[in-house]
């Protein structure tokens, strides 16, 4: 089981009803899992309506313009998509296309 917080900011928190954060447990083995399968994860388990994964995922990757933050580093110094998950991970999604 790897537990880790998810949290969206910038208006993006409209996908979990309006929750922000979110403590997630994953079904999976510590040292195996990627970011692939946490944002398999929040489609299935955080995003209350399915029409709003297209608000989030894009071509099966988190969509331009939301800033993905892996404990505070951008998730492009982190491996992105192949970044191994950890226990007490802080994953921060944030969009940067909110109206004003």
């Amino acid at each position: 089981m790897i537990k880790v917080k998810v949290e969206f900011l910038g208006g993006l928190d409209i996908i979990s009803n309006h929750v922000r954060e979110h403590k997630c447990s994953l079904p999976l083995e510590e040292g195996s899992a990627t970011m692939v399968d946490l944002i398999k994860f929040i489609t299935k388990n955080v995003i209350t309506d399915a029409k709003d994964i297209p608000v989030f995922i894009e071509d099966d990757t988190v969509r331009p313009g939301i800033l993905v933050l892996i404990n505070d580093t951008d998730w492009e110094l982190e491996g992105m998509e192949e970044y191994v998950l950890e226990s007490g991970d802080v994953f921060t999604f944030t969009s940067t296309l909110h109206g004003g």
